[in-house]
């Protein structure tokens, strides 16, 4: 049964199992930053390597996940792949997380704490 409170109706038991499998995929911080570089513009699985500071063929797996999952998606460039963000709401939920708890560390005002039990 979903209630209505302060105007927003519960969602879905699928929206919401569909919502933990996406925030279970960014609860890794590789793909976390992966999908902050992609934020930033598309790039190439060597260039995100090197952003990202990790070796090649751990990188194309986190971008399999997340193209696997719909996060993602590619294009052949010749014999690159270049990779990209097709949805503005999840670049949108990537910068706001990510800039609000970079703000607060540079503040110094409130701590960002780690959650026991969190993957990353």
């Amino acid at each position: 049964m979903s209630e209505n409170v302060g105007g927003f109706k519960d969602p879905s038991t699928e929206v919401l199992s569909e919502a933990a499998a996406t925030f279970g995929l960014l609860a890794s911080s590789a793909r976390l930053h992966l999908m902050w570089a992609l934020s930033q513009g598309e790039s190439d699985v060597t260039h995100l390597a090197d952003r990202v500071g990790g070796a090649l063929p751990a990188v194309s797996q986190h971008l399999a996940k997340l193209k696997l999952a719909g996060l993602v998606r590619s294009r052949r460039e010749g014999r690159r792949q270049v990779y990209y963000v097709d949805d503005p709401d999840i670049v949108t939920v990537v910068r706001v997380m990510v800039g609000q708890l970079s703000a607060r560390s540079q503040r110094g005002t409130a701590p960002v704490h780690r959650l026991s039990g969190t993957g990353g």
